[in-house]
Order: C-alpha cells, then sequence, then structure tokens
C-alpha cells in the first residue's frame, strides 16, 4: 500500500523524492513531532496527542508458530486452540491483548523480533498483527490468521495543523493521495487534468492504435487542387 501511494505522489509531483523508513511503534510519535518525519503508517495508540490521524484499515492477527506445528495442519487458528500453548509476550507488544488461554511464559523479550527468535528455538507461540510476522520471516517458521483474536487499526499519522504552523503543501499533498483526492480537488495542490472533448479522445485512441499496429495508419491528405472549375454562383438568365 505504501509503495502504491508514493508511486502515485510521484506521478503528481516529478521529482519530488519520498523516503520510506522503518521506525518502532513506540517511537512514531515522537519522531513526528520532532519533524524527523513527515507522516507514518502506524497504529494509532494511547500517545497520539497532537497528532492528526486518518484510520485505513484493521490488521489481521496471526500466530507464528514453527513449521512443524500441529497449527500447519490447518488454514487457520481460532483463540480456543491456543489453550496450552506456551505464549510469548515482547516488551514493544502492539496488541494489548489480554484474551489469550495460552499460559504466558515469563521471560519477556524485548522486541518482537526477539520474540520471533525464541519461536524458532521452540519456546513458545507469537500472536502479532500479520504485517510484523512477515517483517521477521524465517524459512523456519510459519504463521496462520487468528479468526477471533484482536486486530489492530494501522493509519496515516502527522502533526496536526495549528494557525501558526500549518500542514506544508507536500504533507497535505501525500495525505490527498491517501484520501484517495483526485489531481485539483479542493485540497489538491496539482494542476487539474484539462478536459477532452470526444472528438480529441478518439484521435487519441486511433493514434494509440496506429501506433501499437493494431489499425493501418490514415492516408495524408493531398493539398492538390481537384481540377475541377469552380461552380458557377449566381442567377442564370434566360433568352427571350
Amino acid at each position: 500500500m505504501p509503495a502504491k501511494w508514493v508511486r502515485i505522489f510521484g506521478e503528481r509531483r516529478p521529482g519530488v523524492e519520498v523516503q520510506l523508513v522503518d521506525c518502532p511503534a513506540a517511537e512514531v510519535a515522537d519522531r513526528l513531532r520532532a519533524g524527523a518525519a513527515d507522516a507514518a503508517l502506524a497504529r494509532p495508540g494511547d500517545g497520539d496527542e497532537g497528532l492528526s490521524v486518518i484510520r485505513l484499515y484493521d490488521e489481521v492477527p496471526v500466530v507464528v508458530v514453527p513449521k512443524d506445528h500441529v497449527f500447519t495442519a490447518v488454514d487457520e487458528v481460532a483463540v480456543a486452540d491456543l489453550a496450552g500453548e506456551q505464549y510469548l509476550l515482547p516488551a514493544d507488544d502492539v496488541l494489548g491483548w489480554s484474551g489469550n488461554p495460552g499460559t504466558v511464559i515469563d521471560h519477556r523479550p524485548d522486541t518482537t523480533a526477539a520474540a520471533v527468535e525464541l519461536v524458532a528455538a521452540g519456546l513458545g507461540v507469537l500472536v502479532v498483527p500479520m504485517s510484523l510476522a512477515r517483517l521477521h520471516h524465517r524459512r523456519d517458521l510459519t504463521y496462520r490468521p487468528l479468526t477471533d483474536g484482536p486486530s489492530t487499526p494501522v493509519g496515516l499519522l502527522w502533526v496536526e495543523a495549528t494557525s501558526d504552523d500549518p500542514t506544508p503543501e507536500l504533507v497535505e499533498e501525500f495525505i490527498g493521495v491517501v484520501r484517495g483526492r483526485r489531481p485539483g480537488s479542493s485540497r489538491g495542490q496539482s494542476e487539474p487534468t484539462p478536459k477532452r472533448s470526444a472528438k480529441e479522445k478518439a484521435a487519441a485512441r486511433r493514434a494509440s492504435l496506429e501506433a501499437a499496429g493494431k489499425v493501418p495508419p490514415r492516408p495524408a491528405k493531398s493539398g492538390k487542387s481537384s481540377g475541377r472549375p469552380p461552380a458557377a454562383r449566381g442567377r442564370r438568365r434566360t433568352g427571350r
């Protein structure tokens, strides 16, 4: 999804580079307030005071397990299936889930990446949003969707505008791309694309078909005269 928005933004603002950088979830709000990032695709949380948020979608939770785990025999897992499992809970957990029926391991790894390493070592299972399971993918691990587990919202965050500090023009336009605004909308900054007449559209389509060799090119119009004298004008006289 971010790559799609960056591509569209680049088409509207050629020459303006957009850099996508990884950021720990706990640092997102501070980086935005410090001006270290213009906007962030992140999970809204309690520490988002002073930030504007567009909620985009809810992310599916998954259970990360070794490839020889019994869960790999099914396509998806229910919360009740976790009963009896040893459950890893990293310190940077983003789910805030207290409904897990498994046994939480006393040792809490500092990061999700460290928890994934412990899953690979056979210490337990891990429930995370699907994007984190993909981010920390290992060949010896896999994951299964948790059908009735906790979903997490994902949104676009940026510093809330004030009368003294409005949202920068380029950030406003990127927000417009994420919202799905067309170029030239009331809050967009790009020049609107002029509308073409039906005749112009037909001519453009004909030209593209000719360039692709799907239709023969039209013969060029000649500027020579037809050779016939111009028709006489005026009233014909009749003899008496």
